[in-house]
């Protein structure tokens, strides 16, 4: 039997180290690491039989302190042998570079760039988008002898009768019956200025004299014969520029703008907006209008809403209470259109403008910002900023039609001139 390490048996199995060879020579490079790769020793080197090679001692993990470029593989703790661990090269060779720390002041400044550039691109294709949707077709220039302006705006603000573009089933739920022609339910001048709007309605039963005037269509002159009918006679005779003449010559106000709505339109801007919260004075309940309403605080849609400014018969005033509930209407939807909750979400602010611009009839010198600030306006009167009230009414005349106050008017028209406040009552 053999000593170790000359070998486990005498066999001679050549010399295969580390396979079941007795032999004391290195393989080759696989065995581990710290043998140095080369010859095998010589008999008489130091160590173990002379076939491993001596284990020098650990200076700098570079070669054992020999200088002779030998790596032991010893980590000393540097990933990749770079200092700090930055990968091969170390710093200075551009691999792996710190990302810099973001520039938030950049990041904010471009952030609000793009904001403010896409409000205003949405801005200015809104704006022409409902410009192009108004109907400029009443001609004011046709009407003639026109009292001269004073200060502010004034606008005559009419809600027609007309079925146009409406189906029969629509006429049907909507009570308009089927009428010819057109004709108006209401009449308000909307006063707007340096001081409080006030908003003034004319009942429709108004006793008025037709002045002369010419034919919006024909050209042809018609002179002033004295002859007296109810107000809302002129617009059935020859539409709004005779409406807006009749005003004119019966008041002394220069109207400034005219805008007309019809009985589609009022409904679908309602339904619009998603109905209007209204205060019912009393149970309102007529066959003509429609109207079947308790009373007390509720949401009106589009139907009952549109009832709801229809309904006389029912009234104790009759026309005169009308106009009074038209007023209160018309300054509630005004304000429910200028809500931040309809303004901003544009789910209800494009239908709404659709349905309103689609269906508004307006002077062709109107244009949105004079609509927008008729909105204001009457937004104004329902918060209880400006007035609301009646032509004032001395009675019946002659006729049976309402019979204006002379005394009453001519102030409150100086009043609206001047752009004074106005302190004239209506009934």
């Amino acid at each position: 039997m053999n000593d170790w390490p000359e070998g486990f048996s005498g066999d001679n199995r050549g010399s295969r180290y580390g396979r079941g060879s007795s032999s004391a020579q290195p393989e080759s490079a696989r065995v581990m690491r710290q043998v140095r790769r080369g010859p095998a020793a010589s008999p008489g080197q130091a160590g173990y039989g002379g076939g491993v090679p001596p284990q020098p001692s650990y200076v700098d993990g570079g070669g054992y302190g020999r200088g002779d470029g030998y790596d032991s593989g010893y980590n000393t703790g540097q990933v990749y042998g770079s200092p700090g661990g930055r990968g091969p090269g170390g710093p200075g060779d551009g691999m792996y570079e710190p990302r810099p720390a973001p520039n938030w002041r950049r990041r904010i400044k471009v952030t609000a760039i793009t904001v403010v550039t896409l409000l205003v691109v949405t801005s200015v294709g809104t704006y022409f988008w409902a410009d192009s949707k108004l109907n400029r077709d009443v001609d004011l220039s046709k009407v003639i002898e026109r009292p001269e302006a004073g200060e502010g705006t004034n606008y005559l603000i009419v809600g027609s009768d007309s079925r146009k573009g409406m189906s029969a089933e629509e006429k049907k739920k909507l009570h308009t019956g089927s009428a010819e022609g057109k004709r108006t339910d209401s009449m308000m001048i909307l006063h707007t200025g340096g001081g409080a709007p006030t908003l003034i309605s004319l009942p429709r039963d108004s006793n008025v004299t037709i002045p002369s005037f010419k034919g919006s269509d024909s050209g042809k002159f018609y002179p002033n014969t004295g002859r007296q009918t109810k107000l809302n006679a002129a617009y059935a005779e020859d539409g709004p520029e005779l409406l807006v003449r009749t005003v004119e010559a019966n008041t002394g106000l220069h109207i400034d703008h005219y805008v007309e709505i019809g009985f589609a339109g009022f409904a679908n801007i309602v339904d619009a907006v998603g109905g209007v919260e209204m205060d019912i004075p009393q149970d309102i309940k007529d066959t003509k209008s429609g109207a079947d309403l308790k009373k007390g605080k509720q949401t009106l849609n589009g139907e009952q809403a549109l009832a709801f400014v229809r309904t006389r018969y029912a009234l104790a005033g009759s026309d005169l209470d009308r106009t009074k509930n038209q007023q209160k209407f018309l300054s509630a939807l005004a304000n429910q259109v200028a809500t931040p909750g309809t303004v901003l979400n544009p789910f209800k602010l494009y239908p709404t403008m659709s349905a309103g611009l689609d269906t508004l009839v307006v002077d062709k010198d109107m244009g949105l910002f004079d609509l927008a600030s008729m909105f204001w306006a009457m937004k104004g009167v329902s918060g209880g900023e400006g007035k609301s009230m009646n032509m004032p009414i001395a009675g019946n005349s002659a006729n049976g039609n309402l019979q204006w106050n002379t005394a009453k008017v001519k102030t409150l028209v100086n009043q609206l001139k001047n752009d004074e406040q106005v302190t004239v009552s209506g009934n």
